[in-house]
């Protein structure tokens, strides 16, 4: 059997958003051994946008403490010009080569045929050499961009976790905190999980879900494609093994450059060639699905649903978050994916909020919706929502979901694009513009699990968990009867 290994490194913040610039090289070496094994183009970046944007895209990048070079900025517009240059001067060496070439074709002396030949043969030299010089500089210049975050709605809070907004609260009213709704205790008194057995199976933060649990995910998964498939979206199984390549041009890339050796977020399958690794989310395999493709702009919006295993290395690394179910190596997650022209994304990413808000009010339990800011966009995401439901176990609100705007991040480096239409009197081709990407979570199954427990749970005359008021939207979606489930 193939072993399994961790390889990607945790995003740690550190305490200075720009790392030492001897980090440069290690990050262009990086990308440019992903790009020699990937299958897809090189992504397509547009450096004249960041060298006329320096200003901003400094102050972006150090809102969402995001860990560069030194000068990263400054090196990217002096490489940027660099490339122009030396292109121009390759461009000119090209179009001599080809007059040269005409010229020799028409000449009869042979005396003055051996004589240009030999110019030609000096001038392929220094065609040669600029064009190593370009693809040098092209490499460098790819290196450093590929870990710009993408830019930031103007809305968006800055600041840490703490400085999200509240946008609206949902459900009813919050159940008191109390330790005795604790849905570790809840499962164990109903003989709903095994973390031991898991323990010894697997490790720490693995787990088994059995009797009512196991049918309840199984009624969440569809409930939530039910919802997605009502809304127009197509229900794709993904894989849950995808390229390293593929997820870093999705933005799951190791945020800390300051060590080799820092803690692990993604599992890697050992001796895999090209790199392989288990997707921590559904989003990768279903926008790699859309990868080097151009659709006809009356086909967009592209809305699917995916359902797939998620698997997370870090989930031991947060203290108190690991208890349980809230914080798992392993779990399954429905997943929202739009793909769609360039000037909607904030229309669909509206969209995909309301299908998750119609789904979570189905659930009944306390759930409120949050802008966050700066420092919680990781690098793709342009503006996200997060819900969180009240789980009154563990006393706190708790992320069950979140929707994110990726604009063309994503696209343009899985080359995602879409032909205009183009106008009934115009003779010119139509231009080709990279799409906008957006994904949500429908439905995360463990902490929806844990949150039905707390707010549902019911207690005999002892103060003892003695069933689940489980919501009766679930009911059509449920295998079997249950002597301990009460549909309210």
């Amino acid at each position: 059997m193939t072993s399994i290994a961790r390889v990607c490194q945790r995003c740690v913040h550190s305490s200075s958003v720009f790392s030492s610039a001897t980090t440069t090289k290690r990050f262009a070496s990086k990308h440019a051994s992903n790009a020699a094994s990937s299958v897809l183009p090189k992504p397509r970046l547009d450096y004249r946008d960041i060298s006329e944007s320096i200003i901003y895209k400094s102050h972006n990048a150090f809102n969402r403490k995001s860990p560069l070079p030194v000068g990263a900025f400054q090196s990217i517009a002096h490489s940027y010009a660099e490339q122009k240059e030396l292109s121009g001067q390759l461009d000119f060496k090209r179009h001599a080569q080809s007059v040269l070439g005409d010229r020799i074709r028409t000449i009869k002396d042979p005396t003055e045929k051996q004589a240009v030949l030999g110019e030609a043969k000096a001038l392929k030299a220094e065609i040669m050499s600029l064009e190593e010089k370009v693809a040098a500089v092209e490499e460098k210049l790819l290196g450093l961009a590929l870990h710009l975050p993408n830019d930031t709605h103007p809305e968006v809070p800055i600041g840490p976790e703490d400085a999200a907004v509240i946008l609206s609260t949902h459900g009813p009213p919050v159940t008191p905190a109390s330790p005795e709704r604790d849905h570790v205790a809840i499962g164990r008194a109903l003989g709903l999980f095994d973390f031991e057995a898991a323990a010894v199976v697997t490790g720490s933060s693995w787990y088994y879900l059995l009797k009512e649990a196991a049918l309840l995910e199984n009624a969440l998964t569809n409930y939530a494609i039910s919802i997605a498939l009502k809304h127009g979206f197509q229900f794709i199984m993904t894989p849950d093994v995808v390229r390293g390549d593929v997820a870093l041009r999705c933005g799951f890339q190791p945020r800390d450059s300051n060590s080799d050796h820092p803690a692990s977020q993604t599992y890697q399958i050992a001796d895999s060639a090209p790199e392989l690794v288990l997707s921590g989310t559904a989003e990768i395999p279903l926008a790699g699905m859309f990868a080097n493709k151009i659709f006809a702009e009356n086909t967009l919006p592209v809305k699917v649903v995916g359902l797939g295993r998620s698997f997370r290395a870090e989930a031991g690394s947060r203290g108190a978050d690991t208890r349980g179910l809230y914080r798992v190596h392993q779990f399954s997650k429905v997943e929202l994916f739009v793909v769609c022209e360039e000037d909607s994304s904030e229309q669909y990413l509206e969209e995909i909020r309301n299908i998750q808000v119609e789904i979570f009010k189905g659930l009944n339990f306390p759930f409120r919706i949050l802008d966050m800011p700066t420092e919680e966009l990781g690098a793709s995401a342009y503006r996200k929502y997060d819900m969180e439901a009240w789980m009154p176990g563990r006393g706190a609100w708790g992320e069950i979901s979140s929707a994110s705007n990726c604009t063309d991040y994503q696209a343009r480096r899985l080359h995602i694009r879409y032909r205009r239409r183009p106008a009934p009197s115009s003779q010119t081709q139509a231009p080709i513009p990279f799409a906008h990407t957006l994904n949500g979570t429908a439905a995360a199954i463990p902490r929806l699990i844990v949150a039905l427990l707390e707010n549902g749970v019911r207690f005999d005359e002892k103060g003892k968990p003695s069933g689940l008021d489980l919501p009766a939207i679930l009911r059509p979606f449920w295998l079997g009867t249950s002597d301990i489930i009460r549909w309210v």
